[in-house]
């Protein structure tokens, strides 16, 4: 099964786009961002998860500690 959430790569300014579940969310300039986009989606443990669970997540380019 493929990941749910694909964070892409950054953009000129940093920012990266998030899909979930084929959906575009939005534009993400951090973690916390990215955290919100998954708590208005209602992810399950949201607030904790671990970013780099493969089985959930797929980054593009580099991973949860590069936002620009």
């Amino acid at each position: 099964m493929d990941p749910r959430v694909v964070i892409h790569r950054p953009d000129d300014e940093g920012g990266r786009r998030v899909h979930v579940d084929g959906t575009i969310l939005g534009l993400a300039h951090s973690e916390r961002d990215l955290r919100e986009f998954l708590r208005r989606v209602e992810l399950p443990g949201w607030e904790d998860v671990d970013l780099l669970d493969s089985s959930l997540f797929r980054w593009e380019g580099p991973g949860p500690e590069s936002w620009g």
